[in-house]
């Protein structure tokens, strides 16, 4: 009995790092967005700069590029809002897995604990008959 939950504790330290593992992807896909967010307000910065210099030329184009900057902001946004989401789902289904693995492993540190003193119990029984034997041995050879 004690080996099925010993493999069931396997299973579940399985599934608890592959929910850590997942988590950690969501999290570096998060971290790429928001890296994205900011090269682009950095680009945007460059780019007005560019107009400033040259409003003549860059004026006109200006205008298409930035209805372009506001559309990917926004798909940007978006995408970072869906991920934390996806992010609080993962740590949720991570933090259950986390309960179910250690409600096993107490489990398992119980019976070990009930079968160490059970063991010790026959031990000390086993000590007590042959120090009672000895008593009686004693006794009658007296």
């Amino acid at each position: 009995m004690a080996k099925n939950l010993q493999n069931l504790i396997h299973i579940h330290e399985w599934e608890v790092d592959e929910k850590r593992r997942k988590l950690g992807e969501l999290l570096r896909l998060l971290d790429n967005l928001e890296a994205q967010a900011m090269a682009l307000e950095d680009e945007l910065v460059r780019e007005q700069e560019i107009a400033r210099q040259s409003p003549g030329e860059a004026g006109f184009q200006y205008g298409s590029y930035a209805e372009t900057v506001i559309d990917r902001r926004e798909r940007i946004r978006q995408s970072i809002e869906q991920m934390e989401q996806s992010i609080n789902a993962a740590r949720e289904e991570l933090r259950e897995a986390y309960v179910e693995l250690k409600k096993y492993e107490v489990a398992q540190e119980a019976r070990e604990r009930r079968a160490t003193l059970e063991r010790n119990r026959r031990e000390q029984a086993e000590l007590d008959e042959v120090g009672i034997q000895g008593f009686v041995r004693k006794k009658f050879a007296s």
